[in-house]
């Protein structure tokens, strides 16, 4: 087959449950469900409009618990630290963060560190990555194939060129906690409060990660959902395993967290795909699929199969329909984590029960940790959120 420029056949893709057919191509960013809701007519709606409008308190829809105004007041206020990075160059058509990198407030010290152990120096990032508040690193290579075809000038919703520096070489991978209890009360605007929050945090944490790293005379760029996917970055990094709910699914925290990431030429060590048996417990799992509430997730066993535009060319997984699962953001002007709830996987596992449970799920007998996950991930009322 043909593999994009600069990138080789990987041959860790195996283990990484990476399958990629011929028919392969990388990914439009334009293409993603939420760039397509300010471009295409067949996406775009009022009610669309609405959802945008929702996170500016210009449209605060009032209808019951959850969706109150101090629900949307939090959801929203948690958003902040990420939406002042995401505005910042705004007038340039840069979405930061979301359509574009993160701009690098530290400039490249012009004295280089040098470094001899490159594992030695993967300790290190990680460890400086704890520190600034990350709960799990990884790092792999700079695989060209997930990086967007192009990225999105948001004057006009048009291609426009990457901007990332010559030379990198790796990728560093962060993973950020949601908030348990407020995700336990999905669908509300009330729990997009933890998606909030979450990408503020990670913002935060990336930009410090990165500083660092130029500090030592290297390039890093800050990285959230722009410029490349991360999902297959954060299986190759060794940090989970992609599930039927379109969710990496982690040891530490399962579904219920966010991803980041740092291109650099700092000299790094790679970690290595884990496979957990995840996919083989999604074999046998529909609880997402059966919970989603206008059917946008898979039934069924990994395919190739693109339900729209909103999905990635040739490879073989389980993929949701993006236009139906939005369809449902836009209704409730809020997102939804209904498939992250419901996952057997969503456990507090600093509980020894959540890793006995795990331990079944990911072994033969993972069956009956189905059957033990059957009353599993039922919605807590937003009202006894607020009720402490």
């Amino acid at each position: 087959m043909t593999w994009p420029a600069n990138s080789a056949k990987r041959t860790e893709d195996a283990a990484a449950g990476i399958e990629v057919s011929e028919e392969f191509e990388p990914f439009a960013q334009r293409d993603d469900i939420f760039s397509r809701a300010m471009w295409d007519d067949t996406v775009r709606s009022p009610r669309t409009d609405a959802f945008f409008a929702s996170y500016r308190i210009e449209a605060a829809p009032r209808r019951g618990d959850g969706f109150t105004q101090r629900d949307f007041a939090l959801r929203n206020a948690a958003w902040l630290i990420s939406d002042i990075m995401t505005d910042r160059h705004a007038a340039q058509g840069r979405r930061e963060g979301f359509q574009a990198t993160l701009s690098a407030d530290t400039p490249v010290s012009p004295d280089r560190v040098p470094v001899d152990d490159p594992a030695r120096m993967a300790a290190e990032v990680k460890r400086t990555a704890r520190f600034f508040g990350a709960q799990l690193c990884g790092i792999t290579d700079f695989d060209r194939r997930w990086l967007y075809s192009a990225r999105v000038d948001t004057r006009d919703m048009s291609d426009a060129p990457h901007d990332l520096p010559e030379g990198l070489t790796n990728v560093i991978v962060l993973g950020h906690e949601m908030d348990a209890d407020l995700v336990a009360t999905y669908p509300s605007a009330l729990a997009g409060a933890a998606t909030g929050k979450a990408y503020s945090h990670e913002a935060a944490v990336v930009l410090q990660l990165a500083a660092y790293i130029r500090n030592l005379g290297y390039q890093a760029v800050a990285s959230m959902n722009d410029t490349a996917l991360v999902i297959p970055y954060a299986v190759k990094a060794g940090l989970g395993e992609y599930a039927r709910n379109q969710l990496v699914i982690t040891p530490q925290l399962g579904p219920r967290l966010r991803f980041s990431k740092i291109f650099t030429d700092l000299p790094l060590s790679h970690d290595v795909p884990k496979p957990l048996g995840v996919a083989a417990f999604c074999d046998i799992c529909t609880k997402c699929a059966d919970a989603c509430p206008v059917a946008a997730l898979p039934f069924g066993p990994p395919s190739t199969d693109r339900p729209n535009r909103s999905a990635i060319k040739g490879v073989r997984k389980w993929t949701s329909d993006a236009e139906k699962c939005f369809g449902f953001w836009a209704k409730l002007a809020s997102d939804c984590a209904i498939c992250l709830r419901v996952c057997p996987f969503n456990r507090d596992y600093t509980r020894w029960t959540a890793r006995v449970w795990r331990r079944l799920a990911l072994s033969r007998f993972r069956r009956v940790a189905l059957w033990l996950s059957r009353d599993h991930g039922a919605r807590v009322k937003p009202q006894n959120w607020w009720a402490g």
